[in-house]
Order: structure tokens, then sequence, then C-alpha cells
């Protein structure tokens, strides 16, 4: 599809053709600017969160669930939820502390 319509603009007898190839590339990196660029920056900080977890940190899971961080591995982390109760979960899950969570209001109060 791209194809017809870059062949359509080089035919053009006005010599529109590289306009609208410039269009076309402005459009493409407003796109990146306003929707790639900010997604990568955030999870970059993502990242950059679980990566400084350490043992003893208060976390909330991407399903809801609140503990402390009892153990870190490479790919799991070993959540304690209540006494004597570890649950493992992946790495990955992991998207706030419980600082963050009480700070913006969200979530339930620390134990």
């Amino acid at each position: 599809m791209l194809n017809i319509i870059l062949l359509q603009a080089a035919g053009s007898p006005q010599g529109g053709g590289m306009s609208f190839i410039l269009m076309i590339v402005a459009m493409i990196a407003i796109f990146y600017f306003f929707i790639i660029g900010p997604q990568q920056k955030k999870q970059k900080k993502i990242n950059a969160f679980r990566e400084s977890l350490k043992k003893g940190d208060k976390v909330m899971t991407a399903g809801g669930i609140y503990g402390r961080i009892r153990e870190i591995k490479d790919t799991y982390i070993l959540l304690e939820i209540d006494n004597n109760v570890t649950i493992k979960i992946d790495k990955n899950s992991i998207y706030q502390s419980m600082q963050d969570v009480t700070e913006s209001g969200t979530g339930v109060a620390n134990k």
C-alpha cells in the first residue's frame, strides 16, 4: 500500500512527490516523539525501579498483593504477605513500592 502511495506521489507532474515524502517523514517523527519515546522512558524507569529493589522493601504486585520482599533471585521474588506466608512471584509483576502507593493516596495503609 505504501508503494502505491509513493508511486502516485512520484508520478505527479507538479513535483509534489517530495513534499509528500517530507510530510510522511514528519508524521513518523511526530508519532515517535509523542508515543514511542515516552513509552521507552517509562519502561526504563520501571526497569530501574525493579533493579533497585532490595530485601525488606514493601511493594505491591500487578495483582494488587501487598507484601515485604523476603528474597530476590534473578527472575523471581519471594514476597512475605503475612506472618509465615510467603509467595513466589515473577520479578516483572512488581509495579510500585509501598512508599509510592502511600504518597499517591492509592492503596491501603502500611501494617
